[in-house]
């Protein structure tokens, strides 16, 4: 078996990708996705988030949502919206925000990878969220939410995208946020073999996101390989869908915390704090930390530049020595008494993406009492952790672009 491998893909028809492209299933709550696709019959919404064409108030969870996902689907395809390429493909799949891009493979990849950690995870995942995937991959028999992955450094396969890209795109969609998302087809056999050929040497590739998309694809694979006496590991649900860029294009933005409170200690006594393990210089501007171990802190008209004590780092651990977890585990634990930043309701996390005026507003209006702005994770760091076993802290990376949904569907024959 191999580690990718082409697929046959459920894409939409020429000129249809503007009407199908749609935000992440996970990204926009039922209310916004229930305004995002209005007047837009079309929306992969629809098939994503489906209850937004159920009565208001429908749990999301209900067997009438995946019901309707798996109806509107077989809509789409009956109206020609949505069509199958005829053989195995690859597919480049470019992202531009801003100045930046990257170029990626649209592959089906191994679950038997997967599940020996050749495909490395770095998070823990919630069943209840696994049950979610498990039930629409089920109703809908195909795989709809792409795993976003990275592979390590590979110039060849850089240099085949590259050139894949450099003919008429197959679909090129701006979405509202500005992202522009532009898709190739890659047909010829000979660079199919080459791109499979070249992963199959690579000792691992990595999850970025989409660990309860991949776990879900491990479940269906497991129960319907039990319930198939003629198994030969050939089947597509032995695979999933992914994209998979190269990690030196990958754009991880910082993650940043707000807290509700200082945990009974005024400013001064929570700075003489925090000074025990950081330095703490005050700053006229706003603190975008410019390198790892260097925080910014925002109080109340004023922001704060921290950097912990070397001697606080431990170099040999990959998990310890991420900058969210030297706050958590020199600040936000120790001080502030937040313990388990995954259940308690006194923290709070903002992507990078929303940038440092939304930490200044959620203090100056007084819902947070304070906010810290943290360096990127780096994309070696989360490889360092995925290799090693382990797994990020709650809340460590954030990654723009997104990726689209409906623009590549892998279905399970």
């Amino acid at each position: 078996m191999h580690l990718i491998r082409p697929f046959t893909g459920l894409r939409p028809a020429h000129n249809r990708a503007t009407d199908v492209a749609a935000p992440p299933y996970d990204v926009l709550s039922t209310d916004e996705a229930r305004e995002r696709a209005a007047g837009k019959p079309w929306s992969f919404l629809h098939i994503s988030k489906p209850e937004i064409d159920l009565p208001a108030g429908t749990n999301p969870y209900a067997p009438e949502v995946y019901a309707k996902a798996a109806e509107n689907l077989k809509k789409m395809l009956a109206e020609g919206v949505l069509k199958r390429d005829a053989a195995p493909c690859y597919y480049a799949y470019r992202l531009i925000m801003g100045g930046h891009s990257q170029i990626g493979l649209v592959a089906a990849a191994s679950v038997a990878d997967y599940d020996t950690n050749r495909i490395r995870k770095h998070e823990f995942t919630r069943p209840d969220k696994e049950d979610d995937r498990v039930r629409q991959i089920d109703a809908l028999n195909a795989q709809t939410g792409p795993v976003l992955l990275a592979y390590p450094s590979a110039p060849e396969v850089d240099e085949i995208l590259a050139l894949a890209s450099t003919v008429e795109p197959d679909a090129d969609v701006t979405a509202e946020d500005g992202i522009r998302h532009t898709i190739w087809v890659i047909r010829d056999s000979a660079t199919l073999a080459r791109l499979t050929a070249a992963f199959d040497a690579m000792p691992a590739i990595y999850i970025a996101d989409g660990h309860h998309r991949s776990a879900a694809a491990s479940r269906i694979c497991a129960t319907r390989k039990a319930a198939n006496p003629q198994h030969s590991g050939g089947e597509s649900y032995n695979y999933f869908l992914s994209v998979i860029f190269p990690h030196h294009q990958m754009k991880i933005m910082d993650y940043n915390r707000v807290v509700i409170d200082l945990n009974g200690l005024d400013s001064a006594a929570f700075l003489k704090r925090i000074g025990e393990q950081f330095s703490v210089q005050v700053s006229a501007a706003p603190v975008k930390p410019a390198k790892p171990n260097e925080f910014g802190l925002y109080l109340p008209g004023q922001w704060y530049r921290l950097e912990i004590r070397a001697n606080l780092i431990p170099q040999s651990d990959p998990v310890a020595r991420l900058d969210v977890s030297l706050l958590q585990n020199h600040l936000i634990a120790p001080v502030l008494g937040i313990n388990d930043p995954r259940r308690d309701k006194r923290i709070d996390f903002v992507g990078g993406i929303r940038g440092l005026a939304e930490l200044e507003k959620r203090v100056d209006s007084g819902e947070m009492a304070a906010a810290f702005a943290l360096f990127a994770t780096r994309m070696e760091d989360l490889m360092a952790v995925a290799d090693a076993g382990e797994v990020m802290p709650p809340k460590s990376t954030w990654f723009e672009p997104k990726l689209a949904d409906g623009l590549v569907s892998h279905v399970l024959d």
